[in-house]
């Protein structure tokens, strides 16, 4: 079990400024509002790099310091534990730039960029592609690493390669094999560690602008009448259990609408867990685990949380 930082009043640290970096480590900063679930503790330090390079000053940092590294983007696929996170926590959120090259029809991104914005700016073009994307509450960084997917694309489909920098400052190239893709994973969720800095991927350009726009349109359109947007969640919680749907299972299990503390099955959409006001992120935890239970003994299916949980939970 990861040991956990506890605040307190004798911690208070100064913000640390990086020599020869923009950057600004600060302590005990809240992630909270870093999440798209609006729940969790503090960070024992934060920090949000602007450049590769003060990525890279960063990392070195808290290797130096012997101090364990979480990285954040945008949050939308996270539940922090209400106790924090030690260590240094990167939220990558404000690495950004993307060209399109149009000779070769790549995009390549920097892991911050939003990929609802890189949809939506790939449409305008009339580059194909990428239109599933743009119900992704994502960055790049976060969607190469999880392989991130709906409307039956995924992140591999499009993926050429990504740009890597490894807790010793060292950067390195991914190919699409390297990565290992599957069913919202990837090699940087297993074995290899890394921080992806940039993503390309491969599209179609020369397509009607008006034509992929609206095709874009129609499949946020559907997310938003399918799916939760006005409250607070994480996206999807649960893996399809392939060939079924998850949300259909909890469903029928008659979980739609079970509320625990602030955190509850939506019902709208039983996939998600919305945080319909006040929840802790002990509330969402302790209703997936209910989900599990009650789909495990209904159906004798064993639901595999797609959201990633981080830090200590107390189990009930």
């Amino acid at each position: 079990m990861t040991s956990v930082y506890y605040p307190s009043s004798r911690d208070e640290l100064p913000p640390i400024r990086l020599p020869h970096s923009s950057c600004i480590i600060k302590p005990q900063a809240p992630l909270a509002p870093l999440t798209t679930y609006r729940v969790g503790g503090p960070a024992e330090w934060l920090v949000s790099p602007r450049s590769v390079d003060d990525l890279q000053a960063s990392v070195n940092w808290a290797t130096t310091a012997g101090l364990p590294i979480t990285v954040v983007g945008a949050g939308s696929n996270l539940l922090i534990s209400d106790r924090g996170l030690p260590g240094l926590v990167i939220c990558t959120r404000h690495l950004r730039g993307a060209v399109f090259d149009s000779e070769t029809g790549q995009l390549t991104a920097t892991a911050g960029e939003s990929v609802v914005r890189l949809a939506w700016q790939a449409a305008e073009r009339g580059w194909q592609g990428m239109e599933w994307a743009v119900g992704i509450p994502g960055t790049v960084g976060g969607a190469v690493v999880m392989n991130a997917g709906a409307h039956q694309s995924c992140t591999a489909d499009l993926f050429v390669s990504a740009r890597i920098l490894d807790s010793r400052g060292q950067d390195s190239i991914l190919s699409r094999e390297e990565m290992a893709f599957a069913y919202r994973t990837s090699v940087l969720q297993g074995e290899a560690n890394g921080i992806v800095t940039q993503a390309t991927f491969q599209l179609q350009p020369g397509a009607d602008p008006a034509m992929v726009t609206a095709t874009t349109r129609q499949h946020v359109e559907h997310r938003h009448r399918t799916q939760p947007y006005h409250l607070p969640s994480c996206g999807s919680v649960f893996r399809n259990p392939t060939p079924q749907s998850a949300g259909r299972l909890i469903e029928q299990a008659g979980l739609k609408g079970y509320q625990i503390g602030g955190a509850q099955v939506s019902t709208l959409h039983a996939n998600f867990i919305v945080n319909v006001g006040g929840a802790t992120a002990q509330d969402v935890y302790q209703l997936i685990r209910h989900v599990q239970t009650v789909v495990g003994d209904r159906w004798q299916v064993g639901l595999e949380p797609e959201v990633k949980m981080l830090g200590e939970f107390a189990e009930c």
